[in-house]
């Protein structure tokens, strides 16, 4: 499309008065006034005519397979080489649908004879689908009367998945790597482990690990040598209701809780377990039963894209006791959940209660930086202080929330979204190191 620039249509609409004026001098001079319009419309004919044209433009718009909630992507867009005899200043824009952070249009120097690769900058904050339209181009004449803007229909959906790489960092892939229970055989001893061999007594070794049974037939002390248990269950349980939608650092309480768990199950599926997945809010949303083998992380990460936002309240009552009809054996029920004070948090303790005499049950909330920072400011206004009371309100009931869960056998995390990881994922080797399982 080709359309005048706003100085052109400045400069045409000059001309207008610039006639009336010199009609009412003289009539004579209104061809004067006709010819200046002229040379504004023959400005702009000339600048068409001087300008890259539309014709030799060769775009290729190349958008990412998926997108990292939290994490830079880029759309790639190639413009090939055109045989021209001056530089032209493109701006490119995408056009696409979601809630994702854009850097907006960008302006980029097609230089004569080359091409160039210009870089769209997305952001997303949520687990979505992106849609990208279409990749507006728009450039003007040497002149600057002439506009050229050009469509380039793409019509890509982009899905926006779990952060599993920014998940911990260093220290996650140290514990993965050489830190996990259960990835190689070791002598892991305690209840819950697994019998692995017998060996001859040395001194040093435990003297209750002596069988002596098997040492009275052998006529010498035998002991018995133990690994960590490979095969336990593993379930990721999300709270979906409402108070799991709310941002913190700009990404919703869900989506962190979802990062955290995947890189736990990547783990969990690495060291010879089974992991399954379980959403519910009001009603039941998503359940995968567990399943084993690397090769299955990919069916789990498609699994979390069934976890939407819901706005309604939470059931506990429901949720829990559906997942336990659906449990068939002693399994770790880790749940990501949020609640507000202690009255909306006695069903949730009641349940809990309940599943913890069947299993093993990890409580993980996330704490909100907001309302650290409301307790640490300084009391400089009565609205300070006023926010300060009301925050340690909110934590005093929180701590006892967690105090009774521990007490009745569960396992709480409280922590910051940045240290999720690494501290779900010491919890479930501490667990099985001490073969609570």
């Amino acid at each position: 499309m080709i359309a005048p620039t706003p100085r052109a249509a400045a400069l045409f609409a000059l001309t207008v008065p610039l006639a009336l004026v010199l009609v009412a001098i003289d009539v004579q001079y209104a061809a004067l006034a006709v010819a200046g319009a002229l040379l504004v419309l023959a400005g702009f004919a000339a600048d068409v005519l001087m300008a890259f044209p539309l014709r030799r433009l060769d775009v290729a718009v190349r958008p990412p397979e998926r997108l990292l909630i939290g994490e830079a992507g880029r759309v790639a867009v190639e413009i090939g080489a055109a045989r021209f005899s001056r530089g032209t200043h493109l701006d490119v824009l995408l056009d696409h649908r979601g809630e994702v952070d854009s850097d907006g249009a960008q302006r980029v120097l097609l230089e004569p004879g080359t091409g160039l690769r210009a870089h769209i900058v997305l952001t997303p904050r949520r687990r979505q689908k992106i849609h990208l339209d279409a990749l507006w181009l728009r450039w003007a004449g040497p002149l600057g009367l002439g506009r050229f803007i050009r469509r380039v229909p793409l019509d890509a959906v982009v899905d926006v998945v779990p952060n599993v790489h920014g998940s911990g960092g260093t220290a996650l892939r140290m514990l993965a790597q050489d830190a996990l229970h259960g990835l190689k055989p070791q002598t892991q001893r305690g209840e819950g482990t697994e019998f692995d061999a017998l060996r001859d007594y040395a001194p040093g070794h435990d003297p209750r690990q002596v069988d002596w049974k098997h040492s009275a037939r052998h006529r010498k002390l035998l002991c018995k040598e133990f690994r960590t248990e490979r095969n336990h269950h593993v379930v990721l349980d999300f709270d979906t209701g409402r108070l799991m939608r709310e941002p913190i650092d700009g990404i919703a309480r869900l989506d962190h809780c979802v990062n955290a768990g995947l890189a736990l199950g990547a783990i969990a599926l690495r060291g010879g377990d089974l992991v399954g997945l379980y959403g519910f809010d009001a009603a039941v949303r998503t359940y995968l039963a567990p399943l084993r083998g690397m090769e299955r992380f990919a069916r789990l990460q498609r699994a979390t894209t069934e976890l939407a936002y819901h706005p309604e309240e939470t059931n506990y009552t429901l949720g829990l006791a559906e997942l336990t009809m659906r449990l068939r054996r002693r399994a770790l029920v880790i749940l990501f959940t949020e609640f507000v004070d202690t009255i909306t948090a006695e069903l949730m303790i009641e349940s809990l209660g309940r599943m913890a005499n069947h299993h093993v049950v990890v409580l993980v909330t996330l704490r909100d930086g907001a309302l650290e920072r409301a307790l640490d400011a300084e009391p400089a206004s009565v609205e300070t202080v006023a926010g300060a009371v009301i925050a340690e309100h909110f934590r005093r009931d929180r701590s006892v929330v967690l105090e009774r869960l521990s007490r009745l056998g569960l396992h709480c995390l409280d922590v910051a979204p940045g240290g999720l990881s690494v501290a779900l994922v010491n919890r479930y080797l501490d667990i099985k190191s001490r073969g609570l399982l």
